[in-house]
């Protein structure tokens, strides 16, 4: 296979030829189109499905008369992109036309021709896509869309820089797509440098087109093919996965996105009956109404983005996992062996569920999605249909229930369906009953190994549902006006509980959240300085958190009280911050000692350049108004390094500890 840079403006063409691949590329960029060629059609559908083509030529000059396999191998690709199909012909072999187009060719172009036919044959198929996709700007988000995790690097005009895609980048471990050709060479395996270099040059000195491939670093098993042109002059690279896990062969896998089918996910399923098997059913959200704003064309090219997302970070948490298209907006991933346990799985959905959530970039206009994960963990008697119905049923609580959107169906119990009028009796007597505990999340220094305080955290114990997070459990309070009663509880359980630490646990500071309810209710500074005081727990170790939206409903009254309470000797803090909606212009009016990150927001810092902009701006701003800056939610190490180099200075989340319970705080605290 071999492709080549585009250039502002210009079109791409995917061409499918046994024998005349560079021929007709060389053609095809004479005419002004950048070209991504391949010989095999085994896994030529993929490749076009992976590449940012809406039009395909194929070479049928070697085919028997009338032989329409080779066109079919790449049609339904095509078909699902929106795309345009041109049959390349002999002269002599005009006859069997009908017969191509009855296979899904929308074009042809006969042997031979001149250059004004070629530019007039893509003319007339680019039209097509155009009118296919809705027009021209539809066509364009959508290439945008799939070319957005693309791999592919070039070098600079001067030979200075490699410029990389930020897909490539991610899988080279770098944090910038714009490195030095040293940097690019110390990226590859030792062992491989010099051969990788004799390409180079070969390639330099010859003109032609060459490939080099290494091992994928981290991925002893993976490899990754570098498949090298020049453009005017200086080199291009399009890369692609050759392996096992990457490989694209065709059976078994969706055309639209080339994940694996629902049949091939079924079949998987199937030969694992009777081992421990984990599946993530997701789902996306309103789609339709996404596709009815940008188009079908655009909605498609979405999904494969979405794939490419699903499918990276499988690959990165669960090696041996199967990524599979089910139907429409519904996608799987079956994990084993430890992968499969429930909170492995849970963490993956979270990890998955956020990855969704971040914006995807069409041109002109940022995208953005939500899904809902269902979790199903195999029984002894299981089939694929059963474990597939059981996620179904979960997927099905999830889109119904509120929170973080994931439900599981564990092999012991019924899926934890949610009756929101049933919780709101519940909850009145959930509080008397000791249903609602408190978990404490350790936050550490992001360039620390020991624990330096604290947040409290709510979980119900519910005895039909099992543990409920405490967005469920607001949500909850919200709605049935009950958030008063369960605050008070929570605050005043939190500090009795910190309040007994041992003298071991002296250093660590305390925060506990305050809701919008509380600052409204008259009086609430005076009684909750006395609950403190009442509970023993130090003042000067307390850290009280308010929500974004909580600030944002009365910026007055919260103001005051922050103002209030720092005065009476406590540390302010506020939470989720990024997920509101005037953050800047009240931030900087604000009595505050500690600005919390939103975890969304701080995973995001992994994520695309843009992502890692607003991510840095946050918290470059919060610094200069000489606030600690504390993320949450941070999962990876990847997450944490990046934030500490952009001053980040405290950190929580699953990659050092969930919430746990107060005798399990201590217990970890003395080990260390």
């Amino acid at each position: 296979m071999s492709g080549e840079t585009a250039l502002p403006g210009q079109r791409s063409l995917f061409i499918l030829s046994p024998g005349d691949r560079d021929g007709l590329s060389d053609a095809a960029r004479r005419a002004g189109w950048r070209v991504i060629a391949a010989r095999r059609p085994t896994d030529a559908a993929q490749r076009f499905l992976h590449s940012d083509a809406q039009i395909a030529m194929v070479d049928m000059r070697d085919a028997s008369d009338g032989d329409s396999r080779l066109i079919g191998s790449i049609v339904p690709a095509v078909e699902a992109g929106g795309g345009a199909l041109i049959a390349l012909l002999d002269i002599s072999m005009l006859d069997s036309a009908p017969r191509l187009f009855e296979a899904g060719a929308t074009h042809f172009l006969a042997v031979p021709f001149s250059p004004e036919q070629l530019r007039a044959t893509l003319g007339s198929a680019q039209r097509l896509v155009d009118r296919i996709g809705g027009g021209v700007t539809h066509s364009q988000r959508a290439q945008r869309i799939r070319r957005g995790d693309a791999l592919f690097w070039e070098l600079d005009k001067g030979g200075g820089a490699v410029r990389l895609s930020d897909n490539l980048a991610r899988h080279l471990g770098l944090d910038s797509q714009l490195i030095s050709p040293a940097l690019f060479v110390r990226c590859l395996p030792r062992s491989e440098r010099r051969s990788v270099m004799a390409v180079l040059r070969g390639m330099m000195r010859s003109g032609r087109a060459e490939a080099f491939a290494h091992v994928a670093p981290g991925r002893p098993d993976d490899r990754l093919v570098h498949h090298l042109r020049l453009v005017d002059g200086t080199v291009a690279a399009d890369v692609e996965w050759l392996s096992e896990a990457h490989g694209h062969d065709g059976a078994g896998r969706d055309d639209l996105t080339g994940l694996r089918s629902r049949q091939a996910a079924l079949d998987w399923l199937d030969k694992r009956a009777g081992l421990p098997t984990t599946i993530l059913l997701l789902s996306i959200s309103q789609f339709d109404r996404m596709n009815a704003a940008y188009g079908e064309v655009v909605g498609d090219a979405l999904l494969g983005r979405i794939a490419r997302r699903i499918e990276r970070m499988a690959a990165d948490a669960a090696p041996g996992a199967i990524v599979a298209r089910i139907a429409g907006t519904e996608f799987l991933v079956g994990l084993t062996g430890e992968a499969a346990a429930s909170d492995h799985a849970t963490l993956l959905a979270r990890q998955l569920i956020g990855a969704i959530g971040r914006p995807f970039s069409a041109g002109d206009h940022l995208i953005r999605l939500t899904a809902r994960c269902g979790i199903a963990q195999s029984r002894a008697d299981d089939d694929a249909t059963r474990l597939l119905r059981r996620a179904g049923t979960a997927l099905a609580d999830a889109r119904a229930g509120g929170g973080e959107g994931i439900r599981i169906f564990s092999a012991e119990k019924r899926s934890r369906q949610v009756d929101a009028d049933q919780l709101e009796t519940d909850l009145r007597l959930a509080l008397d009953r000791g249903e609602i505990g408190i978990v404490f999340q350790p936050q550490y220094p992001v360039d620390g190994i020991h624990m330096t305080g604290v947040e409290a955290l709510a979980r119900w114990n519910h005895p039909q549902y099992g543990a409920l997070g405490a967005g469920m459990l607001f949500a909850t309070a919200e709605r049935s006006d009950y958030m008063l009663p369960l605050s008070a509880h929570i605050q005043a359980e939190a500090l009795r509980q910190a309040a007994e630490w041992p003298r071991a646990l002296s250093h660590l500071r305390l925060s506990i959240n305050v809701t919008a309810a509380d600052i409204a209710q008259p009086g609430f500074l005076g009684q909750f300085l006395a609950l403190v005081d009442a509970s023993g727990f130090p003042r000067a170790r307390l850290t009280v958190e308010i929500t974004e939206s909580g600030l944002i409903e009365n910026v007055g009254a919260a103001t005051a009280l922050l103002t209030a309470l720092r005065a009476e000797g406590l540390a302010v803090a506020v939470d989720d911050f990024g997920t509101g909606y005037s953050s800047l212009a009240y931030l900087k009016s604000l009595p505050l000692d500690y600005l919390k990150i939103d975890s969304g927001l701080a995973q995001d810092i992994a994520g695309t350049a843009r992502d890692r902009i607003i991510v840095r701006g946050v918290i470059h701003m919060a610094k200069s108004l000489g606030l600690a800056v504390i993320a949450e939610g941070v999962e990876t190490q990847q997450q944490l390094d990046l934030l500490a180099r952009e001053g980040c200075d405290y950190y929580q989340g699953f990659l050092r500890s969930a919430g746990i319970s107060s005798a399990d705080l201590v217990a970890m605290a003395l080990k260390t």
